[in-house]
């Protein structure tokens, strides 16, 4: 649901929001009233001035010597991603990491509900994955019109993903996460994610190869935190 408040958060911060509302859960489990931006920025992996500067974005600022409220903050994140709403997600692909993301029980949890599966594959259609049918690709336009259908994810072959991408958009999709490894071109008005683990583990390789670069980024953490002011909460 849009925010009609004009109000721009930088797409940085955003980024770090869930990873925020997650240590924040953890805290709101555990009974813990309030946290400081030193708590948050340590469970977060950050530093407390980007904490801070990020919530600011929220209009939230804490209090002197107390900290952030918890669970008031993670009611304003969770309002600010829109976790407190039902986001239906169409999958895409039922091979083996479609299947895997269909019997996910944790995206249910934070708001996001698969409520169906769609393969191009004959011999898919019509199997059981999750608790869902899987229905035809060419069944889209209509799925998403009865399913009311947010957000789509693509786990189809990198060759298919692209003509996944273009039928998704055009049933009235606007939102992607693609996992496929390939690079997509969407409109506009559509919002589009990659998730690429072998990118990912590409990155991995690479400090693996370069431990110098590693024990550089550690010592910058370790001099940031050394530098940063006493916390005003």
């Amino acid at each position: 649901m849009a925010d009609g408040r004009l109000r721009r958060i930088p797409e940085a911060t955003v980024a770090r929001l869930p990873v925020y509302w997650r240590a924040l859960l953890e805290l709101a489990e555990e009974g813990t009233p309030t946290v400081s931006s030193e708590g948050l920025a340590e469970m977060a992996g950050e530093n407390a001035a980007k904490v801070r500067k990020d919530l600011s974005h929220l209009g939230s600022y804490g209090t002197r010597g107390a900290g952030y409220d918890v669970q008031l903050l993670t009611a304003q994140i969770g309002h600010e991603l829109g976790l407190n709403e039902d986001w239906p997600v169409v999958i895409v692909g039922v091979g083996n990491l479609g299947r895997a993301l269909a019997n996910y029980r944790g995206f249910s949890s934070r708001g996001f509900r698969v409520a169906t599966l769609v393969d191009a594959d004959p011999a898919k259609v019509g199997q059981m994955i999750g608790g869902l049918v899987v229905s035809p690709v060419d069944d889209l336009p209509a799925l998403v019109e009865r399913e009311q259908l947010a957000i789509g994810l693509i786990a189809t072959p990198a060759s298919a993903a692209q003509g996944v991408a273009d039928r998704l958009v055009a049933a009235g999709i606007t939102s992607l996460l693609n996992f496929a490894p390939a690079v997509l071109t969407t409109p506009d008005h559509v919002l589009l994610r990659q998730v690429d683990l072998s990118i990912e583990l590409q990155i991995l390789s690479f400090y693996e190869r370069h431990p110098l670069e590693v024990a550089m980024r550690r010592a910058k953490m370790v001099g940031d935190l050394a530098a940063r002011p006493a916390p005003s909460f």
